[in-house]
Order: C-alpha cells, then sequence, then structure tokens
C-alpha cells in the first residue's frame, strides 16, 4: 500500500492552483506524484492515511464509488438530440 508522503505534498501544494481545496490538491498530487489512475487505487491510499481520511469524511465520501461520483461532479455530457 502507497503511503502519502505529506513533505512531498505541501512542495507539490506551493504549486497548485487549488491551493484552496487540500482535498482536490491531494487527487492531483496522488495522480501526478504516484502516477495514480485507478480511482480505487487513490480511495485505498486515501482511506489509509489517518490525516487524509478526516479529507474524505469532511465530503462524506465512503468508497471507491463515492470517490469518483466526487471527482466527476462537475462533469456534464451533452446528450445527442
Amino acid at each position: 500500500m502507497t503511503e502519502i508522503d505529506w513533505n512531498e505534498f505541501k512542495f507539490f501544494k506551493q504549486y497548485s492552483n487549488k491551493k484552496d481545496d487540500n482535498f482536490e490538491v491531494l487527487l492531483d498530487f496522488l495522480k501526478s506524484y504516484y502516477k495514480m489512475t485507478s480511482i480505487t487505487e487513490i480511495y485505498e491510499t486515501i482511506a489509509n492515511d489517518e490525516t487524509a481520511q478526516l479529507m474524505l469524511a469532511k465530503r462524506d465520501i465512503d468508497s471507491a464509488e463515492a470517490l469518483e461520483k466526487h471527482i466527476f461532479r462537475d462533469y456534464n455530457a451533452a446528450r445527442p438530440k
């Protein structure tokens, strides 16, 4: 299981354009620094970290499916008529 390197996260956050939301920065960090592409892997990594668990709880995310909904919440695919 991957452990989050919070020192690297802090460095990554300095250059992020999403500095206001640590959770969004964390998602970008996991995708970029650890090259994670699987939502299940991202969720398991976050769920196994004490600090990151608080971020999940704050957003009522309790599963990989809920994380996926959070990540794609602003995605609005236009339906062909």
